[in-house]
């Protein structure tokens, strides 16, 4: 029953009806007995700064940004954490004493099934396939992992450059190369962490893959694979990958780690119900 007294969570993005932000997290919320809502708010780029001034006129507690809000909410807010700084993309705000502090829970979110894989990540090499926002959260977590090389492969090559001249003054150690797609051939063999951050796969385009099932073929049978693409489930680079034998990763279980760091620190608590969120996704999805 939502009163007067509920307070409100939601999600900023345009366009945002495909979010499935507010399942999991309105199936947390049911299950602690709280007095919560996780509403869906589509708000166009014009509109981004207004929005957020009346979101503090209305008392809402924190909001999770998604496409195409990241880098630009940075102007909206009071404060910035370090680890949203390094990014240079917001995907989580709260706000503490009237004010609105960014952070970013992608990266906790990208590396959560990863620590399954015990791997001396000081040895390894992360090839990153697109270099949107996305792929920054994925370069920062394989940095906090410790990777040997981070490779980030794009078609735009004055891109590339503003990507990499973008970490330059990094506080996170970012040992990163850039590469032009037609270099991807050379790349491939050597990564032992492949990961797809380019919505190729996605709705509509749900019968591509960034690569051809040759290119996948030449990976190595230790590698990794993961696409941060969470439906179809799993993507055409998936079957690719589970075809010649290699671990996959999909986007679903970084789609629900994000949203549970981000739901800890709307609520200031320690642990909320993680398993009650990825079932609500799974039953949502048919998985």
């Amino acid at each position: 029953m939502i009163t007067g007294k509920t307070k409100l969570l939601g999600v900023i993005g345009y366009p945002i009806e495909h979010s499935l932000s507010p399942v999991m997290h309105n199936a947390a919320i049911a299950q602690l007995g709280i007095d919560y809502v996780y509403l869906p708010f589509p708000i166009k780029p014009e509109d981004l700064h207004t929005a957020i001034q009346g979101f503090a006129a209305i008392g809402v507690v924190g909001f999770s940004v998604t496409i195409p809000h990241k880098q630009a909410i940075l102007r909206s807010l009071s404060a910035v954490e370090p680890i949203a700084k390094a990014v240079g993309a917001v995907n989580t705000v709260i706000k503490k004493n009237n004010s609105w502090i960014g952070t970013n829970t992608d990266i906790e979110g990208f590396l959560a099934p990863l620590q399954a894989h015990q791997q001396n990540w000081s040895q390894k090499i992360a090839v990153i396939l697109g270099n949107g926002g996305a792929a920054r959260a994925v370069v920062a977590g394989c940095a906090k992992l410790g990777c040997a090389e981070i490779h980030v492969v794009g078609r735009n090559v004055q891109r590339l450059r503003d990507f990499s001249q973008s970490w330059e003054n990094s506080p996170l150690q970012v040992n990163l190369n850039v590469h032009r797609w037609d270099e991807l051939p050379e790349l491939i063999p050597q990564a032992d962490l492949l990961v797809n951050t380019t919505p190729i796969g996605m709705y509509p385009k749900i019968d591509e893959s960034p690569l051809s099932a040759a290119e996948m073929a030449n990976l190595s049978s230790q590698a990794i694979a993961y696409d941060l693409i969470y439906t179809p489930n799993p993507t055409k680079f998936l079957q690719q990958a589970q075809q010649i034998g290699v671990t996959a990763i999909d986007g679903l279980e970084m789609l629900v780690q994000q949203g549970a760091a981000a739901l800890k620190i709307w609520l200031q608590r320690e642990s909320v119900p993680v398993d009650v969120m990825r079932q609500a996704l799974q039953k949502h999805l048919g998985l």
